[in-house]
C-alpha cells in the first residue's frame, strides 16, 4: 500500500506532461495552420476573439449609454439601432454570403476575372440599393411622421445616412472572408466602430453636460462612415496584393439566382432575431424596449460562437463541395457543428451565472430583465446544436430549402410575439423567439438530413 503512492504520482506526472505536450502541439499547429482544418480554426479563434472582445466592448458601451442616455432615451436609440442593423443588413440583398461561395469557386476553377467583376461589382451594386433605400424611407418618414412616435422621427431620418455604407462593410466583410482577412472583416465594425460611437457621446457630455438619443444617433453616422471608409482602403490595399488588375468578368444572372435566395434566408433570419424588439416597442413604452434590448446584449457573447465559427468555414463548404471531395465536406461539417455548439454552452452558462449583476450594471430598472435570460437561452442553445447548418445549405445549393423554413420561422415568430406580448409583456417576446429559434433548428436539421445526407447534430461524433 505505502509503495503505490509514489507510482500513482509518476503515472498522474506522466499523464499531465503528456496532456500538456498534446495541447501543445494542437496550439503550436493552429497557430502554424498548415491545412484547412487548423486554418479554419485559427480563423474561427480570431473571428471568436475579435467578437468576445465587441462583445465586452459593446457590453460596457451599452451600460454606458444606458446610464448616460437614461432608459427613455436608451430604449428609443436601441429601437433606431436595430432598425439599422436590420434594414442594412437586408441591403446587400445576400451578395456578401452568395461572394463566399462565388469568390471560392472562381479561386478554384481559375477565373481571377469573374472574381474582380464580383469584388468590384456587388459593392457598386450595394451602394447604389442602400442610397435609394435611404431616399425612399426619408420620403416614407415625411409623409407619415405623424403616426410614428415624435421621439422616433428624428432619430430614424440620422439612421437613413448611415445606410450605404453599413450595407458597403456587408459587403466587405464576405469578400475579406474568403481570403481569411478575419481582422479586417471584423475589427472595424466590431471593435472601432462602437469605440468611436462611445467616444463621441462620452465627448458630448463632457462638453454640453447632456446627451440624448438624437446625439447618440449623429455618432453613430460618423461611426459607420469612418470605419467604412477605412476598411474600404485597407480592402483595396490587400486585394491589390492578392488579386492582380485585370479585366473584369460578370455574371449578374448567375449572381442574381442565387443570392436572392440567400436574401430570403438572411431575411428572415434578420427579423426572427429584431422582430421581438420591434414588436415590443408596438406594446411596451421606451423603456420595456431598453430593458428587453439590454437583456439581448447581455446574451450576445452566446451568439458570436457561431459567427466565428461561420466566419471561419463557410467559404470552405463551397470550396470542398466544387472539389467533390465529400469525405472532407462531411468531416468539416461535423467539426464545425463542435466548434459551436460547446464554447456555446459554456458562454451561456457563464452568462446565466453572471446576468444578474451585468443587467444592474445598466442601471436597477435593467435588473427586472434577468428572467428573460433563462427563457431566450433555451432557443439560443437550441440553434447551437446544428451549428452553421444554415451556411451548410446555403454553399451547397440547398438556398431554397433554407428560405423555406426561414419563412416559417419567422411566421411563428411573429405570430406568437403579437400572441404573446399582450398578455406575458417581455416574457412573451422571448418565449416567442425561443420557441421559433428551437423549431427553426429542427427543420433546417431534417432538410441538410434529406437533401445532402449530412447528420448535422452535435452528438453525432463519427468521422
Amino acid at each position: 500500500m505505502h509503495q503505490s503512492a509514489p507510482a500513482d504520482n509518476r503515472n498522474e506526472a506522466t499523464g499531465l506532461a503528456r496532456f500538456a505536450t498534446q495541447l501543445r502541439e494542437m496550439l503550436g499547429a493552429i497557430v502554424r495552420a498548415e491545412d484547412d482544418r487548423t486554418l479554419a480554426q485559427r480563423t474561427a479563434f480570431i473571428a471568436f476573439f475579435i467578437r468576445a472582445s465587441s462583445a465586452a466592448l459593446a457590453l460596457v458601451s451599452q451600460i454606458l449609454l444606458a446610464r448616460w442616455l437614461g432608459s427613455h432615451e436608451y430604449g428609443i436609440f436601441a429601437f433606431a439601432f436595430v432598425t439599422l442593423v436590420l434594414v442594412g443588413g437586408l441591403i446587400p440583398l445576400g451578395f456578401p454570403t452568395a461572394g463566399q461561395r462565388f469568390i471560392a469557386e472562381y479561386t478554384e476553377a481559375g477565373r481571377p476575372d469573374l472574381t474582380r467583376g464580383y469584388v468590384f461589382g456587388s459593392r457598386l451594386f450595394v451602394v447604389g440599393v442602400g442610397t435609394l433605400v435611404a431616399v425612399v424611407g426619408a420620403a416614407g418618414l415625411w409623409l407619415f411622421s405623424e403616426r410614428i412616435g415624435g421621439d422616433y422621427v428624428l432619430p430614424l431620418y440620422l439612421v437613413l445616412v448611415c445606410l450605404p455604407v453599413y450595407a458597403l462593410m456587408e459587403v466587405q466583410d464576405g469578400i475579406a472572408r474568403n481570403y481569411s482577412w478575419i481582422d479586417l472583416a471584423l475589427a472595424l465594425p466590431y471593435l472601432v466602430r462602437p469605440l468611436s460611437i462611445l467616444a463621441i457621446v462620452g465627448g458630448t457630455i463632457l462638453v454640453t453636460g447632456h446627451a440624448d438619443a438624437v446625439t447618440a444617433g449623429y455618432a453613430l453616422i460618423a461611426a459607420v462612415w469612418i470605419t467604412g471608409m477605412a476598411q474600404l482602403i485597407l480592402l483595396d490595399i490587400r486585394l491589390g496584393r492578392r488579386l492582380p488588375k485585370g479585366r473584369r468578368s460578370y455574371a449578374w444572372k448567375g449572381w442574381t439566382v442565387t443570392a436572392l435566395p440567400i436574401f430570403l434566408v438572411e431575411s428572415f433570419y434578420m427579423l426572427l432575431t429584431n422582430t421581438d424588439v420591434l414588436v415590443v416597442s408596438l406594446y411596451m413604452g421606451p423603456a420595456d424596449v431598453g430593458v428587453y434590448y439590454a437583456a439581448v446584449k447581455v446574451l450576445a457573447l452566446v451568439s458570436f460562437v457561431p459567427f466565428a465559427v461561420t466566419a471561419a468555414s463557410a467559404h470552405k463548404y463551397a470550396e470542398y463541395n466544387t472539389a467533390g471531395d465529400v469525405a472532407r465536406l462531411q468531416s468539416f461539417v461535423r467539426d464545425t457543428v463542435r466548434w459551436t455548439f460547446w464554447p456555446a454552452l459554456l458562454a451561456s452558462l457563464a452568462i446565466l451565472v453572471a446576468g444578474k449583476p451585468l443587467l444592474w450594471l445598466f442601471g436597477p430598472d435593467f435588473s427586472a430583465g434577468y428572467p428573460l435570460l433563462f427563457i431566450l437561452v433555451i432557443g439560443l442553445m437550441a440553434r447551437a446544436m446544428v451549428g452553421p447548418v444554415d451556411r451548410v445549405l446555403n454553399m451547397l445549393g440547398q438556398q431554397n430549402a433554407c428560405a423555406i423554413v426561414y419563412a416559417g420561422a419567422f411566421a411563428l415568430n411573429l405570430a406568437l410575439n403579437f400572441t404573446l406580448i399582450p398578455r406575458f409583456g417581455l416574457s412573451g417576446a422571448a418565449w416567442a423567439t425561443s420557441t421559433a429559434l428551437i423549431v427553426e433548428s429542427i427543420l433546417l436539421f431534417f432538410v441538410a438530413k434529406s437533401r445532402l445526407g449530412l447528420h448535422v447534430f452535435v452528438l453525432d461524433s463519427r468521422r
